[in-house]
């Protein structure tokens, strides 16, 4: 698999990283933790990904109450294997409301958590899950400026915010010296394009990466979804639907018919013409995907090999306009 470098660090990842926000559970969410992916289906998308060359996983101290990191502490254990691995910090382990943000003590605490699930003395990426806007950023960099300094964490990053924040976190680490942010996870599909407008021109013009996770829309994208239907049951719109709620409209149905006609011209899954599409802008350095099964997986990987023309992607975007 095709591999780019993250900014200005020394990392090379796979155009494809394994998104493991359901492992165990549906993201952050406390009333969740115990759903998602078994153990036993964990482990399956994990052999699958690392046997088809993907190098990194995305995973967070709070996904699934702490056991998404658990069990790929496990199963990096039993496998011996050198994935990359990339987690977060912000949201709680045990779904305590109050116990969430990015001050000093709960970004230590915090990460030796992470540490002892996973296993491992380091994480070779790290990342604010969300903005912290009761904490000052000097607080939470220097914070993480200190960990890198002692070897406990690799590159920086950040998810979840604006380019207003991003910013401000980079003229912070400038202003007193400190580790700045190395790249940025935002969501990022044809149904979300906020990056392009303040993100994304903040990544190209200081050389950070951009990771993004999302592709598929919470499967809009791949006609889950479909009018006067009702969502299919443990689907993200029967278990989430917050986030997506918005997409329910009669614009987003006639975009996504266009699109899957698009891909059947194209002899492709829409998942695959989908995350196609991200990895074509020219900042995305690597997609995280969350897939549910070995067989979803596969249409991720597919993606790299469909390279897509700027006068394709505005082409593609334009059936969402």
């Amino acid at each position: 698999m095709e591999h780019r470098r993250l900014g200005r660090t020394g990392l090379e990842l796979s155009r494809v990283g394994l998104g493991c926000g359901n492992f165990g559970g549906i993201g952050s969410a406390p009333e969740l933790f115990g759903q998602g992916e078994s153990e036993t289906e964990a482990r399956a998308l994990m052999d699958a990904a690392s046997e088809a060359g993907v190098n990194f996983f995305d995973t967070a101290a709070s996904y699934g109450g702490g056991r998404s990191e658990s069990w790929i502490g496990r199963w990096r254990a039993e496998r011996d294997s050198p994935v990359l691995l990339s987690t977060k910090v912000y949201w709680s382990v045990h779904g305590d409301a109050t116990d969430r943000g990015l001050s000093s003590e709960r970004i230590r605490r915090e990460l030796d958590g992470s540490l002892s699930r996973l296993g491992v003395n380091r994480v070779d990426m790290y990342l604010t899950h969300e903005p912290d806007l009761e904490t000052p950023i000097e607080e939470t960099l220097r914070t993480l400026d200190e960990l890198r300094r002692s070897g406990k964490v690799g590159a920086i990053g950040a998810s979840n915010l604006d380019g207003e924040q991003l910013e401000g976190a980079l003229e912070t680490s400038s202003r007193y010296g400190l580790a700045r942010f190395d790249w940025v996870q935002n969501e990022y599909n044809l149904l979300r394009r906020g990056p392009e407008r303040d993100v994304l021109p903040v990544c190209a013009r200081e050389g950070l990466g951009f990771t993004p996770f999302g592709p598929l829309g919470g499967g809009w994208l791949v006609g889950k979804y479909r009018k006067d239907e009702p969502y299919p049951p443990g689907s993200r719109m029967t278990l989430r639907p917050e986030p997506y709620a918005d997409l329910a409209s009669e614009a987003t149905f006639r975009g996504i018919a266009r699109f899957q006609a698009a891909a059947a011209d194209r002899g492709v899954e829409p998942a695959t013409l989908a995350i196609a599409w991200v990895l074509s802008h020219p900042q995305v350095t690597a997609v995280v995907v969350g897939p549910r099964r070995p067989e979803q997986l596969a249409h991720a990987l597919a993606a790299p090999e469909l390279p897509l023309s700027p006068d394709e992607r505005d082409e593609l975007a334009a059936l969402f306009a």
